[in-house]
């Protein structure tokens, strides 16, 4: 737009000036050959009167040397005998333009050799005639440096008149690049940006449109995040509780049963969770700040660890850890870590989450002290499918990050999240 506005006032300027450049030009010449030609005729008009004064004085040349000299038009005056005093005059009697002067007539001539101006003067012996040349080059003396002069100060009109287009349109469409800027932001998922208010009053109305969108969007996407965290804290925590009475049962093979079914169940509510927050997880920044997700997660099961009396030790950094990975997904992965400690081990049963940053990687471990009797080599704890671990693995894979599953020596088990860490926004 800028540049539009900028060739259409330059389009416009130059027509403007050129209308008033181009007459003046041709009046500065008219200008000056009209002076010339004044000159020329006023210089005829003196010589003449001189002459008739003099008339059949013998010494006639001499007395109009002065005359003749003191004027930069050449000047011829033909006596009644056609002899010539002053600038020579060949082929006198022949010219049309002497024959008309010596019948009496006063004009003046241009043409593209110059200026003439012819005067008559009338004696007892006939008709004196006197010819004042104006040379073409005297003529148009200092027009060419007034063309100069008028042309340089057109351009420097147009100039400033697109100078003032430029700043003009830049001012009209800043403004406008900017609200494009914060629009592409939201695609992206920044859903934070906001255009700035400024510029014409059409562009400030379009920033408050887009920004009230923004702020829309916002409202429904957090809204959104609040049903799914409601669904998933309502589904888990009682499938959880049913686990831990399925544990309960004492015939091993009902105990199994159900203990699977419930496996199964869990899983099938995880991945309906995961794909009612999917939508969101594709709006939103690829990066988060783990020690935030972690923080948020632990407050999220917090509740339900004091009510079975689960000891918890977090260990975060002070410093924000960035990771490439988004916080829906981040906060998947821990859940399902964390959900691994309160579906396998008993009530009271303590656990640990630390988030460290270990040669360029932030490494996330959740830990319980569950029982002693889990198998040395890594995997799924005993009785599970390991649908949850799976999931876990492809979320944290997926940014170049690693996931493993394991035992702990003096009993419990152990999962840890490995993700490279990166600069955040």
């Amino acid at each position: 737009m800028g540049r539009r506005i900028t060739a259409m006032v330059a389009i416009i300027s130059t027509a403007i000036v050129a209308s008033f450049v181009i007459p003046l030009l041709v009046l500065v010449r008219t200008s000056a050959e009209d002076r010339g030609m004044a000159l020329a005729r006023q210089q005829a008009s003196l010589v003449a009167t001189t002459a008739a004064g003099l008339q059949e004085n013998p010494k006639l040349a001499d007395l109009l040397a002065p005359t003749l000299a003191g004027s930069p038009a050449k000047t011829s005056v033909v006596l009644a005998d056609q002899t010539v005093i002053g600038t020579a005059w060949p082929s006198v009697a022949t010219d049309p333009d002497y024959l008309r002067a010596a019948a009496g007539e006063s004009f003046s001539v241009r043409d593209a050799s110059g200026g003439r101006a012819y005067a008559p003067v009338i004696v007892e012996s006939g008709v004196y005639v006197v010819r004042a040349t104006m040379t073409d080059a005297q003529l148009n003396s200092g027009v060419g440096l007034a063309w100069a002069i008028i042309i340089g100060l057109g351009l420097v009109l147009c100039a400033a008149a697109i100078g003032v287009a430029s700043l003009a349109g830049r001012s009209i469409s800043r403004p406008l690049v900017a609200v494009t800027a914060t629009a592409h932001r939201l695609r992206a998922g920044d859903l934070g940006a906001r255009a700035p208010l400024a510029g014409t009053s059409e562009t400030v109305e379009l920033g408050a449109a887009l920004n009230g969108l923004a702020t829309r969007i916002e409202q429904l996407l957090a809204a959104e995040r609040d049903n799914v965290t409601g669904l998933a804290h309502r589904l888990r925590t009682p499938v959880t509780a049913l686990r831990l009475e399925a544990e309960q049962v004492s015939d091993p093979e009902s105990a199994a049963a159900l203990t699977e079914s419930i496996g199964e169940l869990q899983d099938a509510i995880d991945t309906v969770v995961r794909q009612a927050r999917q939508p969101l997880r594709e709006d939103l920044p690829a990066g988060c700040d783990a020690r935030a997700v972690v923080a948020e997660r632990i407050e999220f099961w917090t509740p339900l660890a004091e009510d079975q009396g689960r000891r918890r030790d977090v260990r975060l950094p002070e410093k924000p850890v960035p990771v490439p990975l988004s916080a829906l997904a981040l906060g998947d992965a821990l859940d399902i870590g964390i959900d691994n400690v309160f579906a396998h081990t008993a009530e009271g049963t303590s656990f640990s989450v630390s988030l460290d940053l270990v040669g360029g990687q932030a490494v996330l471990t959740i830990t319980d002290a569950g029982p002693a009797d889990e198998p040395v080599e890594s995997g799924p704890r005993r009785g599970t499918s390991g649908q949850g671990l799976r999931i876990l693995h492809r979320l944290v894979t997926e940014v170049g990050g690693h996931a493993e599953a394991a035992p702990v020596p003096q009993g419990g088990f152990r999962v840890q999240i490995s993700l490279p860490s990166s600069k955040l926004g």
